[in-house]
């Protein structure tokens, strides 16, 4: 694990249909490589992180980054896990780096969305302590906010608490860590 550098752009555009098993088709493929140009891996850095095996084959990474308009916000913008290593617990680690560094830099709330159609990230997400922020639509029984990132592009919402969010404690999260999710 290690933070990303420029040159890594092309790699992780280059995973993101394999990835995704060609969601959403030739459309889907436009929209996630519009969704993450280089200057996430630019300005954002710090707080994210490329996986690598041990020939340097990329394997996972995320991308995110702390709110400049909500300080106590922090944002996963992506998390990508090659299917060969899903359901190894890589996703859940890069996870909680990210939260662990967000704390340290203040962040009381993570918070991050995905497309409705994409059940494995809502299995993900709401299994490591998200839970799926109310909508104003639903689609597929999930609820979504309508136009999200433009017109058609809805998208569930999540939202968890920092581990160790002064706010937990006493609220039935011992030890500060956050409830489990929904």
């Amino acid at each position: 694990m290690r933070r990303p550098v420029e040159e890594d752009h092309p790699r992780v555009l280059a995973v993101l249909d394999e990835w995704w098993g060609g969601f959403g088709g030739a459309a889907g493929s436009r929209e996630r490589a519009l969704l993450l140009p280089r200057l996430f891996l630019e300005h954002f850095a710090d707080t994210s992180t490329v996986v690598e095996d041990a020939g340097g084959r990329l394997v996972a990474f995320l991308v995110g980054f702390l709110s400049p308009a909500r300080p106590a916000t922090a944002y996963v913008h992506f998390l990508g896990v090659d299917q060969a290593v899903r359901r190894a617990g890589l996703g859940r680690e890069l996870h909680a780096r990210f939260l662990s560094a967000a704390a340290q830099r203040g962040a009381r709330e993570v918070r991050c969305v995905t497309s409705p159609g994409n059940a494995a990230s809502i299995a993900f997400h709401t299994r490591v302590g998200f839970r799926v922020e109310p909508g104003d639509l639903v689609v597929d029984g999930v609820p979504v906010h309508a136009d999200h990132d433009g017109p058609g592009l809805h998208r569930v919402v999540f939202s968890r608490p920092v581990p160790g969010d002064p706010a937990l404690r006493g609220a039935g999260a011992p030890g500060g860590r956050s409830p489990s999710g929904p």
